[in-house]
């Protein structure tokens, strides 16, 4: 292993350190999840429960406490449901964005607000 290469380790094992410290988001951006969610009879989603799979590839569950916002967008024709949530994330509050697209039935992480 050349000096270029443990440098790097170091890097990144600073950086990894550094992510878990400040309690950064273990998912990146815009990635799929796998959601429970309840519907209603008159048809609105509520979200309940997540589950992600975090940087060391361990399985993550996230219990919604509370659904502070939802609202319907529409991009490039795309119909989709945008949730903001407030949850517990490793001993953390945590506001993050879910959004839900109504013709695939995909859901995604979409960013951690704070």
């Amino acid at each position: 292993m050349g000096n270029q290469e443990i440098l790097l380790d170091k890097y990144e094992q600073t950086c990894y350190n550094k992510r878990k410290q400040w309690g950064v988001s273990p998912v990146r951006q815009n990635s799929p999840v796998d959601v429970i969610s309840v519907c209603s009879a008159d048809g609105t989603i509520k979200p309940l429960r997540l589950r992600m799979e975090d940087e060391e590839h361990q399985l993550l569950r996230i219990d919604i406490e509370e659904v502070i916002s939802s609202k319907e967008i529409q991009y490039v024709g795309i119909e989709a449901h945008v949730f903001l949530c407030r949850a517990t994330i490793r001993g953390k509050e945590s506001v993050f964005e879910l959004k839900y697209t109504i013709r695939s039935h995909n859901w995604c992480f979409m960013r951690k607000v704070y």
